[in-house]
């Protein structure tokens, strides 16, 4: 078969890659082409585009790059002509995706979606794009099987992939010292900065996560890289933060050996959960993008841990409650010996229980071929 994805960011990327790597393992015959990141890449070749040319976070950014974004369709949707598949699987990222979704319903190709649109937050109108253009609907949160069953959608739950993705177990010692030596680290425990994978999301937090190092100098604080921002980028941002280390990738491996994190909203904070650390979810936006999401969305938190779990669990600090006091305040309180961490780490692993078991990409990739071969 002949397999077309299209990601639109880092975090759909690896999703994309284990998917892809449940694919090839049902069916010896899987080609694929894709508009997606490096983890696909490392899977297997057929890269058109990659997603780094795709992110796009926030109204205002959205509008700003509308050109952009539109000639970036142009190009998915030609080399989906080209390619012919057999199925195009979008992941995520519905601003372009539901496009792409509707331009192939056009062209009668087959459509799965991998990572439902987060409709039950906001935009729910995206429902009947969902029931119009996309022939089955993956999901990865359990929550979400009694919502899609309200909007008369069968959607398709078999787990969440971050359960694969992810190596839980508790590093040795040596494996610490280890790690530190290949990223150049000092011994110091270690607390984990994650900006995001936007630009645009990284330089308006950064510089705020940075004052850290200073509140608190028996952590080394140590910022995760996204790989489709450069060097050079984090050089300039980071040149008044001397005392910030940094690791390229291997974001996971530095949430592992970290014992507590600064997230800023996102999938990160479901993964710093599921690897048992305790984080403060931190997130600032364009202030035009941020006054018409709170106008729209209609949740009661942000992060998907506490979405999850449907309660607070972690502390979210957003656009002016994500401030230096605050922040200094709210790590306090989850580092070793702060009265936060403990109960919090209960919470970790109720939240991964409810996610199920390992092997939900594969299952996923069953599923998806079984659909292709049914008579």
């Amino acid at each position: 078969m002949r397999y077309f994805l299209v990601v639109g960011e880092t975090s759909g990327d690896q999703h994309a890659a284990a998917l892809m790597r449940g694919l090839m393992a049902v069916d010896a015959q899987a080609e694929f082409a894709y508009l997606g990141g490096d983890a696909m890449a490392a899977v297997a070749p057929g890269m058109v585009l990659h997603c780094r040319e795709l992110a796009i976070m926030g109204f205002w950014e959205v509008l700003a790059g509308l050109r952009r974004v539109l000639a970036n369709l142009r190009k998915c949707l030609r080399a989906i002509e080209d390619f012919r598949p057999d199925a195009v699987i979008l992941v995520d990222f519905p601003g372009f995706n539901l496009r792409v979704a509707k331009a192939c319903r056009a062209r009668g190709l087959r459509v799965f979606y991998y990572i439902a649109p987060k409709v039950w937050a906001w935009k729910e109108r995206r429902v009947e794009q969902l029931r119009a253009y996309v022939d089955r609907l993956f999901i990865i949160f359990p929550f979400e099987v009694e919502y899609f069953r309200r909007k008369d959608i069968a959607a398709i739950y078999e787990g969440n992939p971050l359960l694969d993705e992810l190596d839980t177990s508790p590093p040795a010692q040596d494996e610490r010292e280890e790690f530190c030596a290949r990223h150049s680290l000092d011994g110091r425990p270690k607390v984990a900065l994650l900006p995001g994978s936007r630009v645009q999301e990284i330089r308006a937090t950064l510089r705020r996560m940075g004052n850290l190092s200073v509140d608190y100098p028996a952590y080394q604080f140590v910022v995760a890289a996204a790989p489709s921002i450069s060097e050079e980028e984090y050089a300039h941002i980071l040149g008044e933060f001397p005392d910030l280390a940094i690791v390229y990738g291997d974001t996971p491996g530095l949430m592992r050996h970290s014992v507590a994190g600064v997230v800023t909203s996102g999938t990160a904070t479901l993964e710093a959960a599921l690897l048992g650390l305790p984080e403060v979810v931190v997130y600032r936006a364009n202030p035009i993008s941020m006054a018409i999401a709170r106008r729209l969305v209609k949740l009661q938190w942000v992060s998907l841990v506490n979405l999850v779990l449907n309660r607070e669990c972690v502390r979210e600090l957003l656009q002016e409650d994500f401030n230096a006091s605050a922040l200094r305040s709210e790590l306090g309180r989850i580092l070793p010996g702060g009265d936060r961490r403990d109960g919090m780490l209960g919470q970790f692993r109720e939240l991964a229980e409810m996610l199920g078991g390992p092997g939900a990409s594969m299952r996923v990739a069953e599923r998806m071929y079984g659909l292709l071969t049914e008579v």
